[in-house]
């Protein structure tokens, strides 16, 4: 949603952002003075009975609280929403609109019932319900958007609402990093996780476990022996299974321990949600020689610096309904990062095999592939720097440039 308001205002129109304000936004949208940030608070403590009546009473409360917040605002022309999450904002960015006259465009990134249903079963009452509301209010928006051609056809064949596919692209800021970026960025996370600190190197020096920079010419150099970066991306939720990676690592070690000539790893994954803190105790318990494992928070800025700095990624969302694709592959793609990543349904709109990454089903497959490209790392021939040139070469569109020949058009002139 910070992409739609930064694409609103670079085209001069007034945004108010409504949101949760647990992370700070961007600093683009910080510091735009077309975009006006409007917290909504977050609700703790509605824990009283069982949790179907504890699920009920946040629904209302979030709805009043919404609702409340929707009517304090200036009148919109446009109410843009993401779904999911859609339960309660849909039917109350609905109602919101009939008051002010707003027109409402819902932007499908996947279904909100697909995803309880990953906890609860399809046939559960509650993920019915949730079906049946999705499908009654997304038929009552104005305009659609979704993320994948597929999504678009079962949209119309299974809901009867027309929508218009604006893939996910990266942000202009998504590139390759430069060197002397990047040891500045190494240098600032080895203060909290240790993973990015040199070896054995004397107090003070200029040196992190992948870049120091020459006392001399002032220059940046890779460090000798340097460890492969790999990273991943998570809301730590049941749709992405963490251990399949895990294990896959497991494997890797055991590579090195028979004489693999493979480089040691850094592996890190960013991101935080409920399921973290059992991932963090899975990793825990492992004990690796060759392979360090950390799991950050990063600031907005320095999550696409990142990106651009590894020499891997990998994606282990599993899509719940089969129709949506990773943001966060789009945005390795734009940094040029090569990905591996776990078959779904239409993964093949998105990841090329063979071409700007490589497709696998198990944690075994993941290991073999993580042998085969990693194999006299850090050789720039092979594979891997071949789906790196290909993504270079692929000078794929960016988002701001999708939007502008997707979404513009349905707003039309300026109210």
């Amino acid at each position: 949603m910070q992409y739609h308001a930064l694409a609103l205002a670079r085209h001069g129109r007034e945004v108010a952002l409504l949101g949760y304000l647990q992370s700070r936004p961007h600093r683009d949208v910080l510091h735009s003075e077309n975009i006006r940030l409007v917290p909504v608070a977050e609700l703790s403590g509605l824990r009283v009975g069982p949790k179907l009546l504890q699920y009920v009473l946040k629904v209302l409360v979030q709805s009043v609280q919404l609702l409340y917040t929707l009517l304090r605002i200036e009148q919109p022309s446009y109410i843009l929403l993401q779904n999911p999450p859609g339960l309660p904002s849909i039917a109350v960015a609905w109602v919101a609109g009939l008051w002010w006259g707003s027109r409402l465009i819902i932007d499908w990134h996947n279904y909100g019932y697909s995803i309880m249903s990953l906890s609860h079963g399809r046939s559960h009452p509650l993920v019915l319900l949730a079906k049946w509301y999705e499908k009654l209010f997304g038929r009552l928006s104005d305009y659609n958007l979704c993320v994948t051609d597929a999504m678009r056809k079962d949209l119309w064949v299974n809901f009867k609402i027309k929508a218009v596919t604006l893939y996910d692209r990266p942000a202009s800021y998504f590139k390759e990093t430069p060197l002397d970026l990047q040891h500045n960025l190494f240098m600032k996370l080895a203060k909290d996780y240790e993973p990015f600190r040199a070896r054995a190197v004397s107090p003070g020096a200029d040196t992190s476990a992948f870049t120091r920079r020459d006392g001399s010419s002032g220059s940046v150099l890779r460090a000798r022996g340097r460890p492969a970066l790999l990273i991943s991306s998570t809301s730590w939720t049941e749709d992405e299974d963490f251990s399949v990676l895990l294990r896959a690592l497991e494997d890797y070690e055991r590579f090195i321990e028979e004489g693999a000539a493979l480089p040691a790893l850094v592996c890190v994954i960013t991101g935080k949600g409920p399921l973290k803190d059992y991932y963090n105790g899975l990793i825990q318990k492992l004990h690796f020689k060759h392979i360090q494992i950390c799991t950050p928070w990063l600031e907005a800025e320095d999550y696409p610096l990142l990106l651009g700095s590894a020499d891997l990624g990998v994606c282990l969302h599993k899509s719940s309904s089969g129709l949506d694709l990773p943001m966060k592959v789009v945005d390795m793609f734009g940094c040029c990062l090569p990905v591996c990543a776990i078959h779904f349904e239409c993964l093949h709109e998105l990841v090329k095999h063979n071409e700007n990454g490589l497709i696998f089903r198990d944690s075994q497959e993941l290991a073999k592939q993580l042998k085969m490209l990693f194999l006299d790392f850090p050789s720039l021939e092979g594979k891997l720097q071949r789906f790196r040139e290909n993504l270079r070469e692929s000078r794929q569109l960016r988002w701001e440039q999708s939007w502008d020949q997707t979404v513009l058009p349905l707003l039309g002139s300026r109210d």
